[in-house]
């Protein structure tokens, strides 16, 4: 019999809802299918925890992967409770280990005041250092260097641990990297993303003290999205639930999609052996699709292995069929899509806000965008040039990183000449020189020079150059004071004004305008983050600025077509989805086809955006499509033919089998290896080992003359069999 304080927070709910919210105590896992009311069970189960057990909300942690989740979850919080939910920690990963580092880090060794490098930086880093190594960035990417680090750092590897088991060429360069990357850092007094989360663990192990006071804070802890973990975040909840066990974790593992992250599966997958005496609890009925839409969906990921046995239910109608259509190119798709779009607005009065369309690779944007512009239609691009690294706002941001921190070395050397000054290279390399036989860093050389402490006997740097080094270092000195007496909004303002960017910007042209207009939302962003979160200074402003994510930046009241790639769509929804593309070579992507664990990711990836949709699903695919610079025919997905036929329509007969009907004339009119139609002839052979710039090496499998054109078909090395045009693939014999 339910008592009345547990009805209030079971009301609405189903049996295995109801069932995950009052389950308090001990590990609990909660297998949650993509539309299963998961938030709602969270919230609830947190508002039981205060209002029905007693908890202290100070006593709970509640942990997801992005700001805009995490926004979501504290707003539903507070209308359900109040008040009742202040002191209540609601966050990224990443926003409560850089919190538990500023407070606590010093134990540890760690500047609180520390800077968090985002991705620009850290590639500038890579790149300075390789420039220093004199090792080419061309033949070796900064940032391949940088996904090592990354790799190394969410298995909770240290530079000097990833040292000692390096082996070859590749892996002792990268390890020299990797050390001189990390003593960077360190002279910067900054931490790069996977530090937050490593540099707790470490924390954690070292002060067992702090351990200690943070296992008697967090009592209870829930982590959502919990197949999306790593190594690094998974060590970090068990050692803060060690103690009290009454851990919580939200998941499923048929929606995990960023093994590239790192994300490991088997988190989830092995929670059980971690936390023997577990409870388990499904979610399995889904409240956002039509039940022709899951089974689809449900036909797709039912193929893979690493998965637990689930079915999705609805009692929501049948609903209508998946589309799935044939256009003859990317043109010719976007151009479908397009006008079933209008189709769908002026039969159905659905808002251009209501339909997705998706695709798997950000590549495939550039047609559909066109083709968008050219009909006038109203469309969202989510995964463009990111709002945070524009060149104007990352300058800004530089600035106020060096407000807080003088000694962040990438931000001082991002602005020390911008907007031009008269601070060039060779100056700069004469300060640097300096520097180092004083044994100085740079910013105290700088200072150095700039009250004449060098000796003036024997200048470093001209005198013009000093003035403008002067200039410089008086700006940093203001405002670092204003950092530490103004609010954010004081501060920028007193930036834009003393030093010389607006003037700079504002230089007479339209695209000057446009970097003004991004200063001015920056603006309002310091005003806005004012008035939502308490006072917390220029500190947490830059910090609520490095953790933002593409996805955070969604505006779903926006009418208009939302673009997105199928992993930046994963948790949202949307009545009508397109999804473009669906063919071998990129969906499933050619770099999976040969890897069974990749595959299965591929298959969760495609079942993520099938599970977006709530009224109407369309498949789309090309006869022949132009993607990096090369003209390919691939064959249709092969997820579509895992879609039983009752489940779906197909609209109009497509090209390909139009063509097929053909292909026999063809074939009888060429007999030899010259058309008499157009005089090409075939210049590969079965057998003939080819290179693509793109796919790199392979062997013709198949050649035909078809069309005026010679279709090829070669096997290249990890990346599967493509089918190119000879008249666009730039393919060449090896």
């Amino acid at each position: 019999m339910l008592q009345e304080s547990e009805l209030a927070y079971t009301h609405g709910l189903n049996d295995a809802q109801r069932d995950a919210v009052l389950s308090v105590h001990g590990p609990l896992l909660v297998i949650a299918g993509p539309g299963s009311g998961k938030t709602r069970v969270i919230v609830h189960r947190i508002a039981h925890l205060i209002l029905g057990e007693s908890i202290p909300p100070w006593n709970i942690l509640a942990v997801t992967f992005t700001n805009k989740a995490a926004r979501e979850m504290r707003e539903r919080l507070e209308t359900l409770l109040g008040h009742g939910a202040e002191g209540l920690a609601v966050g990224t990963f990443h926003s409560q280990c850089a919190r538990i580092l500023r407070r606590d880090g010093a134990s540890a060794g760690i500047d609180p005041r520390f800077a968090i490098f985002d991705d620009a930086d850290q590639v500038d880093l890579v790149r300075r250092i390789l420039r220093d190594m004199e090792i080419d960035e061309k033949r070796f990417p900064p940032r391949s260097f940088l996904s090592t680090i990354s790799a190394a750092k969410c298995e909770l590897i240290s530079p000097r641990q990833y040292a000692e088991h390096a082996r070859g060429p590749w892996q002792e360069r990268a390890a020299t990297i990797y050390r001189r990357y990390q003593e960077t850092l360190t002279d910067n007094r900054a931490l790069d993303f996977d530090d937050l989360i490593m540099e707790t663990v470490r924390l954690f192990r070292e002060a067992t003290e702090v351990l200690e006071a943070y296992q008697e804070r967090f009592h209870y802890l829930l982590v959502d999205e919990f197949q999306d973990t790593n190594t690094a975040q998974y060590r970090l909840v068990r050692l803060l639930a060690q103690k009290y066990r009454n851990l919580c974790v939200v998941g499923d593992e048929d929606q995990s999609v960023y093994s590239w992250r790192k994300a490991d599966i088997r988190n989830l997958l092995n929670f059980e052996t971690d936390f023997p005496n577990l409870k388990v609890v499904m979610l399995e009925q889904n409240y956002r699709s039509t039940q022709t839409i899951l089974s689809a969906a449900q036909s797709v990921i039912s193929a893979n292995l690493m998965r637990k046995e689930k079915r999705l239910w609805t009692e929501n109608e049948a609903g209508r069929p998946v589309v799935v259509h044939e256009a003859y190119n990317e043109e010719d798709e976007a151009q479908f899509v397009i006008r079933e779009i209008e189709r769908l607005v002026r039969a159905e009065q659905t808002r251009h806000g209501d339909i997705a369309v998706m695709y798997r690779t950000n590549a495939q944007s550039r047609p559909l965008e066109d083709t968008f512009v050219r009909s006038g239609m109203p469309y969202k691009l989510v995964g463009g040039v990111r709002f945070y690294e524009r060149k104007e706002v990352k300058d800004i941001l530089a600035y106020l990183r060096l407000a807080l921190n003088p000694h962040d070395l990438v931000s001082l050397a991002r602005v020390l000449n911008v907007p031009p000054r008269g601070i060039g290279e060779r100056t700069i390399a004469e300060a640097q020189r300096w520097a180092g036989r004083q044994g100085l860093a740079f910013m105290d050389a700088l200072e150095a020079i700039a009250d004449g402490r060098e000796g003036q006997t024997n200048p470093v740097v001209q005198p013009r150059a000093r003035n403008a080094i002067c200039g410089f270092i008086r700006l940093v000195r203001t405002l670092n004071i204003a950092a530490h007496e103004s609010p954010p909004l004081d501060v920028l303002d007193v930036l834009l004004e003393q030093s010389g960017y607006a003037e700079y910007v504002r230089d007479g042209t339209e695209q000057g305008e446009d970097r003004w207009a991004n200063l001015m939302e920056l603006r309002t962003k310091a005003r806005d983050f004012a008035e939502i979160t308490p006072p917390l200074g220029l500190a947490a402003l830059l910090e609520d600025v490095s953790l933002v994510q593409d996805i955070d930046t969604y505006n779903p009241e926006a009418d208009g077509v939302t673009l997105i790639t199928l992993h930046a769509a994963k948790g949202l929804e949307f009545p009508f989805v397109f999804i473009v593309g669906m063919e071998e070579g990129l969906c499933p992507h050619s770099r999976s086809i040969d890897d069974a664990s990749q595959m299965e990711e591929e298959r969760r990836l495609v079942y993520v955006g099938f599970t977006r949709a709530m009224r109407g699903l369309y498949l789309v695919y090309a006869y022949r499509r132009m993607l990096y610079g090369s003209s390919m025919l691939n064959q249709p997905s092969r997820f579509l033919s895992d879609i039983p036929l009752e489940l779906t329509r197909q609209p109009s007969l497509g090209p390909r089998a139009v063509l097929s009907r053909r292909a026999a004339a063809t074939a009888d009119g060429a007999s030899d290896t010259k058309t008499a139609t157009t005089g090409i002839e075939q210049q590969f052979f079965p057998g003939d080992r080819v290179f693509h710039p793109a796919f790199g090496a392979g062997v013709v499998v198949e050649s035909a003359l078809v069309r005026g054109d010679e279709e090829v078909t070669v096997a290249f090395e990890g990346k599967g069999v493509k089918k190119l045009s000879v008249a666009y693939a730039p393919l060449q014999r090896d």
